[in-house]
């Protein structure tokens, strides 16, 4: 667990926090990235927008009936017109429920939809990053782009789009109306609007800048907690609560203190416009007094000329707090547009070949490798056949190389040069999903999610029935302990398999790779972190897992890997010796070295 760098004074900020800044992107290029996400609901959109043109028409025309009323009804005392105005106005607010109605289920259909698709397709894109970028990001911080800012995205491409022509709208018809009743006061009422939008236009810029930090603390916030409770056993161990604490709080505080300025400009924003408004509806009203004094217009007319005024100053300042809103949201999609930004090192091939049954020859030619970054290369022309059905086993010093060969061959990377191929076939030509098909693997991090103990088994071979999941754990000896927990293979084992112990896990994986039952089978480091006892107890169903496979097993211990048909040792990226155990402990001096070293302690329990 990555912890907190010194020492920091309480109630201090960090200023870069624990997740850097994303990116900055136009609004013009968020626009560019997600709109094409709605492609598949294109018509309802359109409705929605047809729905919200019709919404300012009947709120105009519903305000032109007070109009109707005071002049041609209570001014005249002209009451035989009123049940043909009131029928009109009923039948302008049924008109207004309904399409209110189909507007707010359409446009929530829209936006939910809309935020379902780009989550996911986030949570595929993720998935087919490398795997090394997950080592380089915080896990907590993805997390939160995946889910708060996913939102925030919706509320500027769709809903700020939808509101945006609602205002424009209503902004239209009303200052239509306005003019139509008066242009002199018409003119004067549109003074207010220039500083509207200066103010707007003001505000907004410094809110994104404050809700892009906000929202880079959250995701720092997210990324404490994260890895803090993840590693809770070592927390607890070291007696590190308090700075765990101190460092959950600090971030906290970052995320308080960019919440606050956002909402400071927020506050000021609000009461400024509410003042330009009434300072313009004020003017209006001391020349709509003299207007109506020299009979240049109706009571009626000045009544709904401060009615449409009132209500033009509302889209005018809602637009303005929609701006703020989308420049807000924009913050958000940087985060987004950063992740995509990410692409796959690792490309299906544009014309993939056919693999109908693979044998599982393997052949390793002339493959160099570097990790991105490193200074000195993690493979260096690596050359070498494994027959079908054979075992060979790479071994060697820690950093040797040899786990760099195995993500190699699931194509966690592809080689800098040199290639690899199965049954002649270069892995580069087959797609993702038809190489791993043929692979079975034990990794060197025991790997199980948080459910049952079937459904573990299953992520072998999904299509697998009750009895295939019951035999592969027979063959993995893990029938016996399974059926001793409280609800057999419909136990529950946490997350990572916490409520397992290690050797259980690893035979729970075992299992997993027998009832996947493919040609190849890789085994990295498949003893790591197990005991003497563990590791003699998961060798039986190994064995049985190897049979008939052509296997490639990692490992730095020797001494699980005598009986290998062929023996490779790794020394700074080179096969330095290649042969028999009994063949290299006669001709490598570093492999002999390396099996005294792992033999001595066995020899010599006392020391242990």
């Amino acid at each position: 667990m990555v912890e907190p760098r010194g020492k920091q004074p309480a109630g201090r900020v960090t200023p870069r926090g624990l997740v850097p800044p994303s990116p900055a992107a136009s609004i013009r290029t968020v626009f560019r990235t997600f709109w094409p996400s709605t492609k598949p609901y294109r018509g309802r959109v359109l409705l929605s927008l047809l729905l919200v043109a019709v919404g300012p028409f009947l709120d105009t025309a519903q305000i032109w009936i007070y109009k109707l009323l005071i002049d041609d009804v209570l001014v005249p005392r002209n009451f035989g017109a009123f049940p043909l105005i009131a029928a009109a106005y009923l039948g302008i607010a049924v008109a207004q429920g309904l399409g209110s109605f189909c507007d707010e289920m359409l446009s929530t259909w829209l936006g939910e939809r809309f935020v379902l698709d780009l989550r996911t397709r986030l949570f595929d894109h993720l998935h087919r990053l490398p795997v090394g970028f997950f080592d380089r990001r915080q896990l907590g911080d993805t997390l939160s782009r995946l889910t708060g800012d996913i939102d925030a995205i919706e509320a500027l491409v769709l809903s700020g789009l939808t509101r945006t022509l609602a205002y424009l709208f209503e902004i239209i018809l009303f200052t239509g109306a306005l003019f139509y009743l008066n242009w002199r006061l018409a003119l004067a009422s549109l003074i207010a609007a220039p500083a509207f939008m200066l103010a707007a236009r003001y505000f907004s810029r410094r809110i994104k800048d404050a809700s892009r930090e906000q929202r880079r603390r959250s995701g720092s916030v997210t990324a404490v907690a994260e890895e803090s409770l993840g590693n809770v056993a070592l927390v607890q161990a070291y007696d590190r609560h308090s700075a765990v604490t101190e460092w959950f709080r600090r971030e906290s505080l970052g995320r308080f203190v960019a919440e606050m300025a956002a909402t400071r400009l927020r506050a000021v924003f609000r009461p400024l416009t509410e003042m330009l408004e009434v300072v313009g509806v004020v003017l209006v009203m001391g020349m709509g007094v003299w207007v109506l004094r020299h009979d240049q217009i109706t009571l009626g007319g000045l009544m709904v000329f401060l009615t449409y005024l009132t209500r033009l100053y509302s889209p005018i300042r809602g637009a303005g707090r929609l701006s703020n809103t989308i420049y807000a949201a924009s913050a958000s999609a940087e985060r987004i547009i950063d992740l995509l930004d990410h692409q796959p090192d690792i490309r299906e091939p544009a014309r993939p070949r056919n693999l109908d049954h693979a044998r599982g020859r393997l052949v390793f030619d002339g493959v160099s490798f570097s990790y991105p970054g490193a200074s000195r290369p993690a493979l260096k022309g690596i050359t070498f056949a494994i027959a079908p059905g054979q075992t060979v086993a790479l071994v060697g010093a820690s950093g040797a190389g040899k786990s760099t060969l195995g993500k190699l061959l699931l194509r966690f990377h592809d080689p800098d040069a040199g290639r690899i191929t199965l049954d002649g076939y270069d892995l580069r030509d087959l797609t993702l999903t038809d190489l791993r098909s043929r692979i079975s693997a034990v990794l060197q991090e025991t790997l199980v999610f948080d459910g049952t103990i079937r459904d573990n088994i299953l992520w072998g071979r999904p299509d697998a029935t009750d009895a295939d999941v019951v035999a592969a754990a027979t063959a993995a000896d893990a029938h016996g302990f399974i059926t001793g927990l409280p609800d057999g293979y419909q136990t529950r084992i946490g997350q990572r398999g916490r409520l397992l112990s290690g050797g259980q896990r690893q035979r729970l994986a075992i299992a997993r790779a027998m009832i996947r039952d493919a040609p190849v089978l890789l085994l990295d480091e498949p003893t790591t972190g197990l005991d003497a006892a563990s590791t003699r107890r998961i060798l039986a169903p190994m064995r049985r897992l190897m049979a008939g496979r052509t296997t490639v097993i990692i490992s730095h211990d020797l001494l699980t890997v005598t009986d290998a048909d062929q023996i490779l040792f790794l020394r700074d990226g080179r096969i330095t010796g290649a042969g028999t155990h009994h063949q290299l402990l006669a001709s490598n001096a570093d492999y002999a070295h390396l099996y005294r070293l792992h033999r001595q302690p066995r020899l010599q329990p006392e020391l242990i």
